[in-house]
């Protein structure tokens, strides 16, 4: 998005070098915020975008300074925030009327949650809503009612912060255990010698080799579905659908609009015609496919 590189955090050592330079770039008024992002948003101007970024890096370091305490290096951690932040201008409209910081503060925490959730341990954390309430606030919960030694929490403690962050108690016995960190799937249940290990009373949750082999084929007959569904486009229409729904960094209307030299409205009528086009022909290729397995 941004036509310029962002300041790079390599090191915590870095820090006070890092936030001296963020601190060069200015901070943005209401008007002038509300214009970068309409250039950016009506006419995909990449310098807007990066006057908007970079004048919300200091908005990140201070959200990523709160989460100094997950032992993960402080560089990641704003690398995750800035990517945040750079989705937030991505989907900011101006004319709802909020400033930028108000909507980017929610994308920037989620993005660092969701890098401290798939790196702080070996095991994934959680991912229902539930699971992340308690990562993220079982530590300063259990501080609050003076719970701060290590192993298993007492039956009223477990009570008292259930309710208090309004999650189940087996929930909160679980998360507690799990932030006592991971543990070697060798070590013995017990310490007499010859105890099994914990490896060994672990159960195999996962699919069965017959069900995945079948997962694949249905994925294998959907993507040849795909590829065959294709062929009904003209070339302007399967350029405009691959743009839109199949790129990884999907183009805006904007940006198609000058290729094609149309309005943007008539690109949005032409990805919407090829879409229903390509459904319909999806479902025709799936059935004959399937009819012939």
């Amino acid at each position: 998005m941004a036509s310029a590189a962002l300041p790079l955090l390599v090191s915590d050592s870095g820090l006070s070098k890092y936030l001296d330079e963020i601190r060069k770039f200015p901070m943005l008024e209401p008007q002038e915020e509300y214009m970068l992002a309409k250039r950016w948003r009506e006419h995909g101007d990449r310098d807007a975008a990066h006057r908007l970024v970079t004048s919300h890096l200091r908005l990140v370091a201070k959200i990523a300074m709160g989460y100094r305490g997950y032992g993960l290096p402080i560089g990641e951690v704003v690398s995750e925030g800035n990517v945040g932040l750079m989705q937030a201008v991505k989907r900011f409209e101006p004319d709802k009327g909020f400033r930028l910081a108000t909507y980017a503060m929610w994308w920037i925490r989620a993005s660092i949650q969701e890098y401290i959730l798939r790196s702080w341990s070996l095991v994934k954390m959680g991912t229902t809503a539930n699971q992340k309430k308690l990562f993220f606030n079982l530590r300063k919960a259990k501080s609050q009612i003076s719970a701060l030694e290590d192993g298993d929490l007492k039956p009223d403690q477990v009570k008292q912060i259930a309710t208090k962050l309004g999650v189940g108690e087996q929930d909160v016995i679980d998360m507690n255990r799990r932030l006592g960190g991971d543990a070697s799937l060798n070590a013995p249940l017990r310490e007499d010698e010859g105890s099994s290990e914990w490896q060994d009373w672990l159960v195999d949750d996962s699919d069965s080799q017959e069900s995945r082999l079948a997962e694949n084929e249905e994925l294998d007959n959907r993507r040849k579905a795909l590829s065959g569904a294709l062929t009904v486009l003209n070339d302007r229409e399967r350029r405009i659908f691959e743009a839109r729904r199949l790129a990884d960094d999907p183009l805006t209307l904007e940006e198609l609009s000058s290729e094609f030299g149309v309005s943007r409205e008539r690109v949005r009528q032409i990805e919407v015609r090829a879409f229903e086009k390509v459904q319909d022909a999806v479902r025709k290729n799936v059935a004959q496919i399937e009819a012939r397995a």
